[in-house]
Order: C-alpha cells, then structure tokens, then sequence
C-alpha cells in the first residue's frame, strides 16, 4: 500500500486556489467538533492539518497506511504532542472507546471494505462520540474517479452504510458547482473529455501540470493549514435521502449509537 503518496498532497506541492481552499474547508469545518476533545484522522496523508486541530484538541493522533505519508507527517510533527502511525482504517491499532472525533477526510472511496471501516471507527470512539466524513461528490457533473480508488457512493449510499452503526446522521454541501465565466466552462468541457477517454493523470504532479495550462499560476502548499490561509464558507445541510449534483464536495457528520 505504499503507492498512496502520489495521489497525497503534500507540503510544498504546487496546487490550485480552490484546491488549497478544499484542504482548509475540511479542517475548519472539523475544528467546530474537536474542541478539548481526542481525535483521530484516518488516512490523515502527510497530516497537513493536524497542527490546525491540535490548537484547540485535546489531543491529536494522525494514521496513514502509506509509509511514506507517515514518514513525511512524523518529520513535520517530530517534537510535537501530535502522535502519528502507520495502521489500516480496516483495523484500527486502539483499544475500544479511545476518541471522541474521528474523521475521514476524502478516501472513504479508497477502502474495500467501508463497513468493516465504520464499525472501527464505531468501536474507537467513545459514548456519544463523532464521526465526520469528507468525499468528493460522485453525482458531480465533473466527478472523475481518482487513481486506486475502489467505489464511490451517493448521499443515500453513504446513509444507508452509516445507520447501521451511527445516528444523527447530517449531509452538508461544499464548493458549489456552477460554472464561473467561460474558462471555467472550457475547463469543464476538457475536463469531461479527459475522463470519458480516461486521459486524467494519474498523479498530483501531473495533474498541477494540466491545472497550470488551463487555471494559471499554481501555489505551493503550506507545511500545515493555518487559520484564516482563505476565506471560509460553511458547508451547506442538505437532504440525505436523494443524491445532489449541486455541490463538488460533500460532508456527512453523524453520532455513535448508544448500544455500541
């Protein structure tokens, strides 16, 4: 599994405006659950936002099955309180009850099993404990599948997998998805082209090379997100029960049972 690195973004890779703004939109939106509470980031990736929450947490541990994802986020937090370590979001390395929030941030559809997921995550957290999810939208008009990934879900979808283990399940909406002016529009346009004949990059370096020809200048990431690094717009509820093609990015929040 050690190929996930590629697909990761990381501290100093070059990136879009909006890109960058996705990266914040997930940990200012989680920093509303996580304060003085202990949390967990699967699939935390280089961990470029758990500094972000460790200001407010009371305490942070970051896992990642890619060795080199974890190897980046150990030297960035080395001398820190930030704990990070390899594990399988499949079969979580904790003992029962061991967190209060627990996200999952763009990769549910990189697992093959996501309700083997979900039941450890039920099982880590403790009482009345949070889980939040954040997936790129598959009903998005210009949704592509990303490399390695294994199966995307609808809202309903993601629902149905998460009442089995969770309650007060709440959707929300990110990144509206209208098209602004005519170079959004024939970015789109190229954009659908690409992956109908799956001519994507594979890569996020290869890919920042295709978002420079068509969206500009690209910036390079930050080491860690920091407060305020773009403007915030919170997410907006949305209904659960039919799929959605009006946001990019979609967030699902919801609370462990309480005979778990």
């Amino acid at each position: 599994m050690n190929y996930y690195h590629s697909i990761t973004e990381i501290p100093g890779q070059k990136a879009s405006e909006e890109q960058i703004a996705r990266i914040y939109h997930r940990y200012r939106f989680a920093k509303e659950f996580a304060k003085a509470k202990d949390v967990l980031e699967i699939a935390c990736g280089s961990g470029i936002g758990l500094g972000f929450l460790a200001g407010i947490a009371r305490s942070i541990v970051g896992g990642d099955i890619d060795r080199t994802n974890v190897k980046i986020a150990s030297g960035i937090y080395k001398g820190t309180s930030i704990q990070i370590k390899e594990m399988d979001a499949h079969k979580l390395p904790f003992e029962d009850k061991s967190f209060d929030l627990v996200l999952l941030f763009e990769a549910i559809y990189y697992l093959e099993s996501p309700q083997d997921f979900l039941k450890e995550a039920a099982r880590v957290l403790r009482s009345d404990g949070r889980l939040i999810i954040c997936t790129v939208n598959k009903d998005w008009i210009d949704f592509h599948p990303s490399q390695y990934s294994n199966t995307y879900f609808s809202l309903p979808e993601l629902n149905n997998l998460l009442n089995l283990d969770f309650r007060e399940i709440h959707a929300f909406g990110a990144f509206p998805a209208e098209m602004k002016g005519f170079k959004s529009y024939l970015f789109s346009r190229i954009k659908r082209t690409a992956v109908r004949f799956s001519l994507i990059p594979g890569s996020l370096s290869a890919r920042a090379y295709m978002k420079r020809i068509f969206m500009g200048p690209l910036k390079p990431l930050p080491n860690q997100v920091f407060e305020g690094m773009v403007p915030y717009e919170p997410p907006t509820s949305i209904p659960l029960e039919k799929s959605t093609t009006d946001f990019k990015i979609i967030y699902l929040s919801a609370v462990k049972r309480k005979n778990d």
